[in-house]
């Protein structure tokens, strides 16, 4: 397991980190400041040279024994039938990481794959959010039909730990309120202070097509701590357009609103739109209507600072790499403050633009950031990265002023 010690960057990590700095230092003017601090990696492939074992997908929490985890998934390949939820865990603050255990998701005679989200509750407990596929209909596919970016049938399933992550309960599978089919892994459980848990997650039409509800971002409600899913709020949704609100989010906001961000690609027009948001006032009942942010990206994942601001971590598809951007709401507008690219601004290749989404996510490089605010005031980064030839968990430390 490699071990990363601090300000020690390799060759490859000063690559990135040099450029950075620079451009923070012409953003002097700004009253708002990102700085990289430290990067690392959560896992790589300890010996590619003798197994091909890629690492996608992280999922970080902090937790209430000072501990964090991370859950990743590890297959041999970007969409392999054997992609299985691992966990790591680090007691130094993210610095280094040692890989435990396996989430066991399996189903006797068919074929699956799977990836969770994990969340660390208030009172200790842990929760694993995870979508196991079904690839036994089409075991030489990848997760979407190139034909109509269908989906592989999906099962919803839930995982507890009453011990930080170190033993966990057989997933089960639970009934969403309503009919994706199939529905997008994209975010974790979230505790609401009203005490009722949500599930951002996003409709998908499956591999035939079949889609009732039609496309469109929607949230779960639990008033039992997960046990069930009797409701749903729609989010997000272009009723007169083939228009995909992925990888959505939401983070409730220090007055109490909800803020809801999202992937916009509309399939119509084979083009991504700049991210969008949405809030609520009232709980989510309802939504104001999705705008933009400004951002030209995918995958994009907020935190809301302590001071209501809001740091969002995306795949940046007008300018190469990983960038920070911190914004503020202004009553109900997003007012983009400072950026500053973290990986990748400098290299090519790490996405595709063709009018087949499908085939765009199959040569996929880098994305789907996690973060998680540690004790010290700092923001931990995780998300997945293509460096020599093979795919690993990497992570960053931000502070934001």
């Amino acid at each position: 397991m490699p071990r990363f010690m601090p300000g020690q960057f390799s060759p490859f990590e000063m690559n990135f980190l040099r450029p950075a700095s620079i451009i923070f230092n012409k953003q002097k003017k700004n009253m708002t400041k990102i700085r990289c601090l430290d990067t690392g990696l959560i896992y790589r492939n300890p010996k590619p040279h003798v197994r091909s074992v890629h690492a996608y997908f992280p999922s970080v929490a902090f937790m209430a024994n000072g501990e964090m985890l991370a859950g990743i998934v590890l297959g041999e390949a970007f969409e392999a039938v054997n992609l299985q939820t691992h966990f790591c865990r680090s007691s130094d603050g993210g610095k280094t990481w040692r890989l435990e255990m396996a989430l066991d998701c399996s189903v006797p005679g068919r074929l699956t794959s799977n990836a969770a989200r994990i969340t660390a509750l208030p009172d200790g407990g842990m929760l694993a959010f995870i979508i196991r596929s079904d690839r036994t209909d089409h075991p030489d596919q990848g997760l979407g039909n190139p034909a109509n970016l269908g989906f592989v049938p999906t099962d919803l399933l839930l995982a507890r730990s009453g011990d930080f992550g170190q033993t966990w309960s057989r997933p089960q599978q639970f009934q969403p309120p309503l009919v994706g089919p199939s529905f997008e892994l994209c975010c974790p459980i979230i505790p609401l202070r009203d005490g009722r848990l949500i599930l951002p997650t996003e409709t998908w039409h499956g591999w035939d097509g079949y889609c009732p509800n039609g496309i469109k971002m929607v949230a779960f409600v639990s008033h039992d701590l997960g046990r069930t899913w009797p409701e749903y709020m729609d989010v997000m949704q272009e009723p007169a357009g083939k228009v995909f609100f992925w990888e959505s989010k939401i983070a409730e906001l220090p007055d109490g609103r909800l803020l809801a961000v999202a992937w916009v690609y509309d399939d119509n027009a084979k083009q991504d739109r700049p991210n969008h948001y949405a809030l609520s006032a009232d709980g989510g009942k309802s939504w104001t209507p999705p705008a933009s942010t400004g951002l030209q990206g995918q995958t994009l994942t907020p935190l809301v600072l302590e001071d209501g601001r809001i740091l969002s971590i995306y795949r940046r598809v007008d300018k190469p790499g990983l960038w920070a951007n911190v914004s503020s709401l202004k009553g109900a507008r997003w007012v983009n403050e400072t950026e500053l690219p973290l990986w990748g601004h400098q290299a090519q290749g790490l996405t595709s633009a063709t009018a087949n989404m499908v085939h765009n996510f199959n040569v996929l490089r880098f994305g789907a950031p996690s973060l998680a605010r540690l004790s010290d005031g700092a923001v931990f980064v995780a998300f997945w990265c293509y460096e020599d030839c093979v795919s690993n968990i990497r992570w960053l430390k931000l502070r934001v002023a």
